[in-house]
């Protein structure tokens, strides 16, 4: 059977089905460790589309945040050399032989610059304070308000709020959730205490005028003080340029000969710079409120409505480190690293908008690989994104569930995936994400209305489908399956979600939430139960002992009928829980199981895209019946014997069918002959098959036919061979050539060079004739060349992987003796 694996978003699984039922690797088959197991991992997009670079459209913040910082510095530089130039040369060298008016314009034109550089040097400070409350951020401090009359009305009445009020806040803020948490017994019970430090939005500089003096107002204040300053000076500079009105120099008054030159140096300098900001200020203004540039890259970065929060505080990051720093700071700036280092801070807005960004780019088709990429790189922040997951505040809501999902993405790459489960209590974390609400009721642990009100809209199905759907991600290697079983309560969790009542699997209006909460669940613990090694062996016990494990999956078998997927899930976990002798016990021991099995086996009324259910089906039975006379017994009491006869007719059912009767000869033949005997009756079917087939049918033929012809008679078996049209050499003509065909042992048939040894020594027992039969056709060769190549592959019934399970009793090479036994006796 080939199963595909699920595709998140829709919840579906791709089957590829062969119609005659010969599907591709089964758990009779050794599948080897480089086959892909799977797919999710490969890259959907083609290769010339990877190497397409996506320009990232932040660029165009940091290189318009370069220019800006420009302008900034060379203004700068421009003011700090009139200053100087106005204190040494001037005032300093010319301050009492200059012209009162002069003298006073200078002290003005200084003063308003040192006013200029105060404002500008202090209004990034305030511009970026703005920006680290989610409810109270803006990009253009110079931009008007618009707000509407509610919001003017509480603006009014916060003006006049005293801070004593908002002390009362806090302090009953504090008692509220004191008597919260000792109502709560779980963290997730608990309202979120207020912190040590103060939020940017609430300190009360003043304490009637919180309203006024907020980071934006001050910030706006300070910018628009820069611009009266700089027209002041650019008014100031080009009247005196344009006047001259210096006052006169006497002749031959050598202290003042220059003083014209300097005082035109010094109005040109302080013109250059007052124009070179307001040039900035342009450009800001064209870039900003008429380009846009900072709702084009918010599209671009496909971040929504709430995207310009994080756009606007990464711009004035970007700006601030040109200015603070190296012009080329900013460039080394990027949405990913920005929100990173957002994450890492302690507060909540702050760690919002981060997290929103990382979402955003790592759900995004186009950043999601070089998103990912960073993510997984950066093995504090994987650290930072498990912690998240334990974040049960439903004020947190937001940022727990965009860790997840964050997460969820990052284990689709095996590499990362290792890095996650790496993290000392990862799976504790995840673990955390899991709360059934079926046994445990929110109401029942909290007393208060008022905090069953606030949990009633948390998402917790959402939060049990990104957990499982984690787990399922880093259960695809079998390490990760090994820390998932010895994870403290973690499995019997994941068996909890597998619960389905009839009356959710027969309704159909059952939500798909429902649904997906099983099927996630189911998927999780199937590939549990398919880990290879010891991991494997423990993990099988460990489920199986769970005494829910096979009554939820009796209850999806039985009542799941509208519901096929979970069907197949179901089945596939009972085959691979049935490697362990222990759990084979406990499955058939558990009534109705089998029976449910052979329902759905032999169920003609099924759509044909179901078949693969069947399939399953049928290879759990097998399984079942494998080593186990219990289990045998308990399908020769359900008396389908006759139906499993017929279903060898059936191309979707008889490679199946062929081998659960092959078990039910094998392990209870001496008990139940009387019971086996009619299947003699399926002789023709099998030799038509043996001569016609070729493959795996072919060789589970071979193996029931080997084991059904030690019920018959040398008189029924002639008389079989008569019916079915074939010749005694022509049958032992084909097993030869088989022998020849599989010079060495296949993956895909592993047993059938066993199989054919052992139908060749029951037929040279049978009669001495076939003995010679064989000879002539080169059988001692055959068996030579078999001796030769035998494999560890040809001992084992069953394969965990590349381990090999239920091994035979007899060893090929014990058989091949045997033959060669025969032959050298006759």
């Amino acid at each position: 059977m080939d199963r595909g694996q699920d595709v998140e978003g829709s919840g579906s699984v791709h089957l590829q089905i062969d119609e005659l039922g010969n599907g591709g690797p089964t758990i009779f088959e050794p599948q080897s460790s480089m086959e892909t197991r799977d797919s999710s991992n490969a890259n959907p997009v083609s290769p010339s589309e990877t190497q397409t670079q996506v320009r990232a459209p932040e660029q165009k913040l940091t290189l318009f945040a370069l220019r800006l910082a420009v302008l900034e510095k060379a203004a700068t530089g421009l003011g700090t050399l009139g200053f100087i130039w106005a204190t040494v040369v001037l005032l300093g060298g010319f301050a009492i032989t200059l012209d009162e008016t002069d003298f006073w314009v200078i002290t003005i034109i200084l003063l308003i610059e040192g006013t200029r550089i105060f404002s500008r040097s202090h209004e990034l400070e305030w511009q970026h304070q703005a920006t680290w409350s989610i409810a109270d951020v803006g990009i253009n401090s110079f931009r008007l308000i618009r707000s509407s009359s509610h919001i003017t009305i509480k603006t009014i009445k916060a003006i006049f709020k005293p801070i004593d009020l908002v002390r009362k806040q806090s302090q009953r803020g504090r008692e509220v959730n004191q008597s919260t948490h000792l109502a709560s017994h779980k963290n997730w019970d608990q309202k979120k205490m207020p912190t040590r430090t103060w939020v940017a939005s609430d300190v009360p500089l003043f304490p009637y005028a919180q309203w006024v003096f907020s980071a934006k107002h001050v910030s706006r204040l300070l910018y628009w003080l820069q611009i009266a300053s700089a027209l002041t000076c650019t008014g100031l500079s080009l009247m005196k340029l344009i006047r001259h009105n210096y006052g006169e120099i006497a002749k031959g008054d050598t202290d003042k000969r220059n003083r014209r030159s300097a005082l035109n140096i010094f109005y040109a300098l302080a013109l250059a710079e007052a124009l070179l900001f307001l040039l900035e200020k342009a450009y800001w203004e064209w870039n900003v409120i008429y380009y846009k540039v900072l709702d084009e890259v918010n599209k671009e970065c496909e971040l929504g409505a709430s995207g310009m929060v994080s756009i606007k505080r990464f711009f004035y990051d970007s700006y601030s480190r040109c200015v603070n720093g190296s012009i080329f700071d900013g460039l080394k700036m990027d949405m990913v690293s920005f929100a990173i280092d957002l994450l890492d801070s302690n507060s909540p807005d702050e760690q919002l908008i981060g997290v929103r960004i990382l979402h955003k780019f790592s759900m995004n088709q186009r950043f999601s690989d070089d998103t990912l990429q960073k993510i997984g790189i950066t093995f504090p922040l994987i650290e930072r994104l498990v912690e998240m997951l334990n974040w049960k505040d439903p004020q947190e809501e937001e940022i727990r569930k965009s860790a997840a999902e964050i997460l969820t993405k990052l284990a689709a790459k095996k590499q990362n995936s290792l890095r996650v489960a790496g993290i000392p209590g990862a799976m504790e974390s995840i673990s955390s994400l899991l709360q059934n609400q079926r046994t445990h009721s929110i109401a029942d642990e909290i007393p208060e209305k008022r905090i069953v009100h606030d949990h009633e809209n948390y998402s917790f199905s959402t939060f049990n489908h990104l957990g499982l759907l984690i787990l399922k991600k880093l259960a695809r290697d079998h390490d990760n399956c090994g820390k998932i079983g010895n994870t403290r309560g973690l499995l019997p969790k994941i068996i909890d979600f597998t619960h389905a009542e009839e009356r959710l699997l027969k309704d159909e209006t059952a939500t798909e939430s429902q649904i997906l909460t099983v099927r996630r669940s189911l998927q999780v613990l199937k590939m549990l139960a398919r880990t290879t090694g010891t991991n494997g062996k423990q993990l099988r016990r460990e489920i199986s002992e769970v005494v829910f494990t096979i009554g939820n999956i009796r209850d999806i078998l039985r009542y799941g009928e509208k519901h096929p997927m979970l069907q197949q899930l179901g089945i596939e976990i009972l085959t691979s829980l049935a490697m362990e002798e222990d759990a084979t016990a406990r499955i058939g021991s558990t009534g109705g199981v089998i029976k449910e099995l052979f329902n759905i086996f032999f169920k003609k009324e099924m759509p044909a895209n179901q078949n693969q259910v069947r399939i399953a089906a049928g290879e759990a039975l097998a399984m079942l019946a494998l080593e186990s006379k219990i289990n045998c017994h308990q399908i020769l009491k359900l008396k389908v014997i006759e139906k499993l006869i017929e279903a060898l007719e059936v191309p979707l059912l008889r490679m199946n069918a062929a081998r659960i009767l092959t078990n039910l000869c094998t392990y209870v033949g001496a008990d139940c002959f009387m019971k086996l005997k009619g299947v003699t009756a399926a002789a023709p079917t099998m030799l038509k098959a043996i001569i016609s087939e070729e493959s795996k049918l072919q060789e589970v033929m071979i193996g029931l036919a080997a084991h059904v012809f030690k019920f018959m008679t040398t008189e029924e078996w002639s008389i079989v061979l008569e019916r079915a049209g074939i010749q005694v050499a022509e049958l032992a003509s084909v097993l030869v050539q088989i022998l020849k065909k599989h010079k060495y042992p296949a993956t895909n048939t592993p047993r059938i060079r066993r199989f054919v040894i052992e139908l060749a020594i029951w037929m040279m027992r049978d009669k001495e004739t076939n003995v010679q039969i064989f000879k002539g056709l080169g059988m001692e060769k055959e068996l030579e060349s078999v001796t030769d190549t035998t494999s560890e592959i040809e001992n084992f019934n069953v394969f965990s992987g590349t381990v090999g399970l239920s091994r035979h009793i007899t060893t090929i090479h014990s058989l091949v003796e045997t033959a060669m036994k025969l032959l050298e006796d006759k």
